[in-house]
């Protein structure tokens, strides 16, 4: 199965570790998993600050090769919200409850060009300490670590 998921990965956290898993499960032995990338502009639309595209790259890229996946993968730019995903052939998406909206909107623009439908797969987002969700936002702040652990409260 080919199947796509997408973000700026930065920092790189549990949450985006569970979405990738579920990426690379999903698409089986032999699949194949696509990741775009935020690029350094789109990424530059963010709250806070931005690692530069390259070490956003190589912190996936690192991490990936450290798990057991038997499937193929790439890294491409991703230049807007939708990427290749409204024009590739693939199967499936995997979303996070935040960006749901994306993957809904994603097959409605497929459908409107006459592209297949594909499945939506949504995780949901790890939380923190805190009962609230690990985001990049949060970590930037200073709030929580990549783990989701209080930062300052012990």
């Amino acid at each position: 199965m080919k199947v796509m998921v997408g973000g700026t990965f930065d920092p790189l956290h549990d949450g985006h570790r569970r979405l990738l898993n579920r990426s690379f499960v999903l698409a089986g032995p032999g699949g194949q998993v696509v990741i775009g990338l935020t690029t350094d502009s789109f990424a530059s639309q963010k709250p806070h600050p931005t690692l530069p595209f390259e070490i956003r790259k190589k912190g996936l890229v690192d991490y990936i090769s450290d798990q057991d996946f038997s499937v193929t993968w790439a890294v491409e730019p991703l230049n807007d919200r939708y990427g290749s995903a409204l024009d590739a052939d693939f199967d499936a998406i995997v979303v996070s409850e935040e960006t749901l909206p994306v993957a809904v909107e994603i097959n409605k623009l497929r459908r409107e060009r006459g592209k297949k439908k594909v499945d939506i797969h949504q995780i949901t987002c790890v939380l923190a300490e805190d009962g609230h969700w690990i985001s990049s936002t949060r970590i930037w702040r200073g709030e929580i670590d990549i783990h989701g652990r209080l930062v300052g409260q012990r």
